[in-house]
């Protein structure tokens, strides 16, 4: 026992002894913690230097990130409607000799409108300038730095307000090729492309899209391009398809779709990049975007059922070229009214525009004996007009901030009517001048021998196998 007690005296000995050292010193577990700490200390000295600037860190405050992540997004659905959207979609519906120059005319308008939109084009559509057109004070971009932020970009850098703009400026050239199909020279489209947007696309849209321009002035709503882009690439259209005369054996020989496979991929390619066209128009990620596309959606949808009722029941069959024109048709109409009109003037608007465009681009083309060879003038110019005559009729005060004629304000109708006019006499008159000059210097037209053979091989000395 005596053993037992001493044993008992001697490890509680030990244990004090050992923690009086503990408090003397730490042990080496309590220097566990200080070492996992080092680490998180460790960045201070490296952060110090910070000779790179982080992504997120703008000079200007007022650059709200999340609304230019969406503007960048849409930039690139709206470039992809062009390339290779709308190239597909009219590329399948002419014949096989020329389904290459048709897709090389939507690839080089891109090209060339991307470099006149930097030199020019922006500085004469987006600046203060006057009531007709901007000043010439950011050509060639000049004063634009990484966080400018010009009075119309809002929350955002003035390079992706520009940028964003600048696929509108490239796809509404673009869409003028389908009226023409099959017989214009390259040389002359590169020119007459060139031109137009300088002398017409620019001023147009500093009309309507800047507080200075006379139709912004007058109360002219066009949210997203249905004068600026559609009416504008419309009339353009049916002046060059009047101009240029008819295709060759048009009304005698057939001239099938060369790949309808290829239509139905550009006009869902389309479709999902109009998202960026008309949502990307509100210029955030707010509560109108989310409007703009829900409109979008219903309103294009609606138009490919209506147009496809419509052919159904005068021609006894639907068919996959009358479902895509139909919702191209859609999106056209609900193109100026997408952020100011509510889902049911959507539904409305998309019956409208599939119907009556199914009228234009079939019967009304025919009676009248103008060759529109891709319906540029039927679905945009005509589209568009119902379009933007409609914005009047439904627009909604709560979501656009401006009351359509159901709600009171039956003077819009004739505000958008004005615009609508205004937009399609300057542009029918400039267009026809440009076409004349072209065709009286380099000519317009391929030879017969040349429009026979294909513009594939005589243009540009390829051909699809």
């Amino acid at each position: 026992m005596k053993r037992l007690i001493t044993l008992l005296a001697f490890a509680a000995s030990l244990a004090f002894t050992g923690v009086g050292h503990a408090q003397d010193k730490p042990a080496a577990p309590a220097a566990v913690p200080a070492a996992a700490a080092a680490p998180a200390a460790a960045p201070a000295p490296a952060a110090a230097p910070a000779p790179k600037e982080a992504a997120s860190a703008d000079a200007d405050p007022s650059i709200n990130s999340g609304d230019t992540a969406w503007m960048m997004t849409s930039m690139a659905l709206v470039l992809m409607m062009t390339i290779p959207g709308l190239g597909l979609f009219y590329g399948g519906m002419v014949r096989k000799k020329n389904v290459l120059a048709t897709l090389a005319q939507s690839f080089v308008v891109t090209c060339l409108v991307t470099v006149l939109w930097f030199m020019i084009g922006y500085t004469l559509a987006f600046t203060d300038g006057g009531s007709f057109v901007g000043d010439l004070s950011r050509m060639f971009l000049h004063g634009m730095g990484k966080t400018t932020v010009s009075g119309l970009s809002g929350a955002v850098p003035e390079s992706v307000f520009m940028s964003f703009q600048m696929t509108f400026a490239i796809i509404t050239p673009a869409l003028i090729a389908g009226a023409f199909a099959d017989r214009m020279k390259f040389s002359a489209l590169l020119w007459f492309m060139g031109l137009w947007l300088v002398f017409v696309y620019s001023p147009i849209a500093h009309w309507v899209w800047t507080g200075n321009g006379w139709l912004a002035k007058m109360g002219a709503l066009d949210f997203a391009g249905g004068t600026v882009v559609h009416i504008n690439a419309g009339v353009a259209g049916l002046v060059c398809a009047l101009v240029l005369g008819k295709r060759l054996g048009y009304g005698k020989e057939v001239m099938a779709p060369h790949n309808l496979v290829l239509t139905m991929i550009g006009a869902s390619l389309l479709w999902v990049g109009w998202f960026g066209f008309n949502a990307g128009s509100a210029v955030s990620a707010g509560g109108r975007a989310g409007m703009a596309m829900t409109v979008t959606q219903i309103a294009t949808a609606t138009a490919a059922l209506a147009w496809m009722f419509a052919e159904w029941m005068a021609k006894g069959k639907p068919s996959l070229l009358g479902m895509c024109s139909g919702a191209v048709a859609g999106l056209v109409a609900i193109t100026p009214a997408s952020g100011f009109v509510d889902p049911m003037g959507a539904f409305i608007i998309g019956i409208a525009g599939g119907v009556i465009c199914f009228w234009t681009a079939t019967y009304m083309k025919n009676m009248l004996g103008y060759d529109d060879s891709l319906d540029a003038f039927g679905v945009h110019g005509i589209g568009g007009t119902v379009g933007a005559i409609l914005t009047g009729v439904f627009a909604v005060k709560a979501i656009g901030g401006t009351a359509g004629m159901l709600e009171g304000n039956g003077g819009q109708v004739w505000t958008q009517i004005v615009a609508v006019a205004g937009v399609a006499a300057y542009d029918a008159i400039v267009t026809l001048i440009i076409l004349k000059l072209i065709d009286m210097t380099i000519g317009l037209r391929v030879t017969e021998e040349q429009e026979r053979e294909g513009l594939d091989i005589t243009q540009h000395g390829e051909q699809v196998v």
